[in-house]
């Protein structure tokens, strides 16, 4: 009888987890596309390499590491140029919108990788690398279009993420920013 009683307890508190387990995931997001198309936003169609090697993405074990994504408009015009409008240069206005480009370009590739966006688990972290003149000191501030669209997307905590930005002085194809991310990603 006690055995039956251990068996029957262990059977409950089982039933109790996996129900809170499924609860808690089916309220994670309706759907991340859903959510793309509440928010009116269309994305470009995932980008290929630029230069001499085959891969967008890495995956090891559930990790995701995105390469290098350029922003480029869903019409295909990649924005370019320098930010730092003191010395002649573009916007912070022009790099926030670059670099929010640079994200939905990655919400693309992370689309056509997985298959399902709600397999994003987390957005671990951002890297970006913003064209600046020598005297422009906010690059965070043009970073912020990347991290924004990537929360609007995703929502907390899902697209809460690290992020470091640094400038340069040159960016290959005179890109505004170059952006690339870490994804922590669920099992198929």
């Amino acid at each position: 009888m006690t055995m039956q009683r251990s068996l029957s307890t262990v059977s409950r508190r089982l039933a109790l987890s996996v129900s809170a387990t499924s609860t808690s995931t089916s309220n994670r997001f309706i759907h991340v596309e859903k959510r793309i198309e509440e928010l009116n936003i269309t994305l470009p169609p995932p980008s290929s390499p630029k230069a001499n090697y085959n891969i967008i993405c890495h995956t090891t074990g559930n990790i995701m590491y995105v390469s290098g994504h350029l922003p480029i408009k869903a019409d295909g015009t990649l924005l370019t140029g320098r930010v730092g409008p003191e010395s002649g240069g573009n916007t912070v206005e022009l790099g926030y919108e670059a670099a929010r480009h640079c994200g939905l370009n990655i919400i693309s590739t992370l689309k056509s990788q997985l298959g399902d966006l709600d397999r994003v688990q987390q957005i671990v972290k951002v890297f970006g690398i913003v064209n600046s003149t020598t005297d422009f000191k906010s690059q965070h501030l043009v970073m912020d279009g990347c991290s924004d669209v990537l929360m609007e997307i995703f929502g907390k905590p899902v697209g809460y993420h690290a992020r470091s930005a640094i400038g340069t002085s040159t960016l290959p194809l005179d890109m505004v920013v170059e952006v690339e991310a870490i994804v922590q990603i669920k099992p198929e």
